[in-house]
Parts: structure tokens; C-alpha cells; sequence
């Protein structure tokens, strides 16, 4: 089983950037579909965005399209998310998520994925 690991949260003003990283080991992080979700308290966990193994593609979340950007690095094992733009209504806690395989209809779901990390928070202040 995969372990993962994000950093790079914190606080930061509305219109302004942020890089988060997810760090794996215990497994083949190449063979990983990975996904990042977003949750504040009281609310359901939201699909941010996510990259299938092997180049087979990547998805955004409608509220993240054009500002978010998902990137993998396998030699290092290190998922990254970059956040332009930041609004207030991105602060959340944020998750770097694994899956052995997923399908196009779930891999916004979060049952879609057995691995996930502790999270960061990120704050967005107006």
C-alpha cells in the first residue's frame, strides 16, 4: 500500500498562489491513479482534481477548471497541485489521493480511492 504525504499549505491572500505536494512511498507511484480532494468542515468531500497513470488523462473540478493545475512526477514519486487565483471559498483541507485503478464515471468520488494522506490546510483570505 501506498503512503502519502501533502506540504505546502498555509495562508495566503484572495488572487494569490499556492504549490501543494503529495509525497508517496511503500509503492509504485507510477501505477497509481492520483487525485486531489478538498474539504471544509460540515461539507462533503469535493473533487479538485485528478491524473491517471500512464497518460491517461486529467480532470478538474468546474470550480478549480483554468485555475488549478495537477502534475505528477514519477521519478520522484510527487504529486503537485498549483493554485492561481485563489478565492476565498478554496480554503479547505486539502487531500492527495491514491487508487490502483479507477473509471471516468467514479474518479471524482472519493469511494474511488483506498490511499489517501493527512491533508494540508490552505487559507484564503479576502
Amino acid at each position: 500500500q501506498v503512503q502519502l504525504g501533502e506540504s505546502g499549505g498555509g495562508l495566503v491572500q484572495a488572487g494569490g498562489s499556492l504549490r501543494l505536494s503529495c509525497a508517496a512511498s511503500g509503492g509504485t507511484f507510477r501505477s497509481y491513479d492520483m487525485a486531489w480532494f478538498r474539504q471544509t468542515p460540515g461539507k462533503e468531500r469535493e473533487f479538485v482534481a485528478a491524473m491517471r497513470k500512464y497518460g491517461g488523462g486529467t480532470y478538474y473540478g468546474d470550480s478549480v477548471k483554468g485555475r488549478f493545475t495537477i502534475s505528477r512526477d514519477n521519478a520522484k514519486a510527487t504529486l503537485s497541485l498549483q493554485m492561481n487565483s485563489l478565492k476565498p471559498e478554496d480554503t479547505a483541507v486539502y487531500y492527495c489521493a491514491a487508487s490502483s485503478s479507477t473509471i471516468t464515471s467514479t474518479i471524482a468520488r472519493p469511494t474511488a480511492y483506498a490511499n489517501w494522506g493527512q491533508g494540508t490546510q490552505v487559507t484564503v483570505s479576502s
